[in-house]
């Protein structure tokens, strides 16, 4: 699909990532990998950082522990990692450029939810923080029977939560894990940040480096506008 292509559509329902899409708490996740890594004496192996990049924390735990041949360091890991990014996230979070006026202006025509492969709990503190969380009919993450990005469930489970067919909806993403749930899931993809490289890239509908561009917010501000006109 070409930017003109998607830029006139009017998606049934959007559904934002949270780390690195909405919040300015990616940080605090490479903070904490290294800190847990620090701890226990251990090397990230070349690319981990980007490997790691949007993986649901117990994934991203296993993932250093293999790497690091101390398969059995899994589980302190995977612990040890939440701590570290929880105590990070109790700062007040910053969000993304141009996130709280897009998030704004698309709550006035289409129902929002966040799709996250956080703890709930954080995802909550961290949105009612950055006084965002009232605008987001849904907060979707993993748990029983619904499991974390790369898989599509969370997605599809948004997307049915909004009362939409997958395929209506728009994902907001920044990371080729997320990006791979989302069209795993059948949704058209916005993604937003630092270019992902072709791989990524050719993966999603528009990429733009951040979500104050312009033709975003002219998209956005057009729908509203049919929106009260109707």
């Amino acid at each position: 699909m070409s930017s003109h292509r998607i830029l006139a559509w009017t998606p049934a329902a959007i559904i934002f990532d949270c780390d690195g899409t909405l919040l300015d708490t990616e940080r605090h996740w490479q903070t904490a990998r290294d800190r847990t890594m620090d701890d226990f004496g251990l090397r990230p192996a070349t690319g981990f950082a980007e490997r790691s990049k949007g993986l649901h924390y117990t994934e991203c735990g296993a993932l250093m522990a293999g790497e690091a041949g101390r398969p059995e360091l899994g589980e302190q890991l995977t612990e040890r990692l939440l701590h570290h990014f929880r105590a990070l996230a109790a700062e007040t979070p910053r969000t993304m450029p141009g996130a709280r006026e897009l998030v704004a202006g698309a709550a006035k025509f289409a129902p929002l939810a966040v799709a996250s492969n956080c703890p709930r709990e954080v995802v909550e503190e961290c949105l009612g923080t950055a006084e965002l969380r009232a605008f987001f009919d849904h907060i979707v993450v993993p748990d029983d029977g619904i499991r974390p990005k790369p898989h599509p469930d969370v997605y599809l489970a948004a997307a049915r939560y909004c009362g939409a067919a997958a395929a209506d909806c728009l994902a907001v993403e920044d990371s080729h894990c997320g990006v791979r749930a989302a069209t795993g899931a059948g949704l058209r993809v916005l993604g937003v940040g630092p270019w992902p490289g072709e791989e990524t890239a050719a993966m999603v509908d528009l990429w733009v480096p951040s979500l104050d561009e312009p033709r975003v917010f002219e998209w956005a501000r057009e729908r509203v506008s049919r929106r009260m006109s109707s």
